[in-house]
């Protein structure tokens, strides 16, 4: 079967003011779908009922699975991650991930602010993504920036995989209509939607399985 776009698990303004619809619109209904189209025609008569997350790991090793397929994978993983505001507000970290974060970085305040200065312009230039990982060992979360539709998932992206649980888009065309080229400023009203609970169900999932979160 060919890869499908998944809908949005929201309204498409229920991320206001933080994201905006137009944005939204723009970014699910036309870049997602783009690289989606682009993804069935590079493994036509190949789909052999392969998830996307199984491709990832040799990903680069076809330029075109790493360039649309990462583009479907990484999106569909991002939609997940954000929730409206008035129900982030809400959320409360589970103690697992709380634990690690704490372990890991000090505070979920230190682990913002390390996510923030990898998501700056100077830290991830031009395209891209920033992830809060699990690593490799499964007893640490880690931060990393990848370039263009890369993920940490990918063989050969870093120095060994590592396990997303949390995805922020850093390409212009995901916040431009809003702020600008203010990319610090959209990385911080991030925080406004990000669905804490999914976070914690993704920690949960590599944790027991030992491999990524499926999409």
């Amino acid at each position: 079967m060919a890869y499908t776009v998944p809908d949005l698990p929201y309204a498409h303004d229920a991320l206001e003011p933080y994201i905006d619809s137009e944005t939204m619109r723009f970014h699910h209904d036309k870049h997602h779908t783009t690289y989606v189209e682009n993804l069935n025609k590079a493994t036509q008569n190949n789909f052999t009922n392969q998830s996307i997350l199984s491709r990832m790991e040799s990903a680069l090793l076809n330029p075109a699975i790493c360039n649309n397929g990462g583009g479907h994978y990484n999106h569909s993983f991002f939609w997940k991650c954000m929730e409206s505001p008035t129900k982030s507000s809400r959320m409360t970290l589970s103690p697992k991930l709380s634990a690690m974060i704490e372990s890991s970085f000090g505070s979920l305040s230190h682990m913002k602010d390390e996510f923030e200065k990898q998501a700056a312009p100077g830290a991830v230039f031009g395209s891209g993504w920033v992830w809060l990982c699990v690593g490799n060992n499964f007893h640490e979360l880690v931060i990393c920036g990848t370039p263009n539709q890369d993920n940490p998932l990918m063989k050969g992206v870093k120095n060994t995989i590592l396990y997303p649980i949390l995805g922020l888009d850093v390409w212009e065309h995901a916040y431009y209509l809003k702020y600008q080229n203010m990319r610090p400023d959209y990385v911080k009203s991030f925080w406004n939607v990000v669905n804490w609970d999914q976070v914690g169900a993704n920690l949960e999932y590599v944790l027991k399985h030992k491999e990524g979160v499926d999409v």
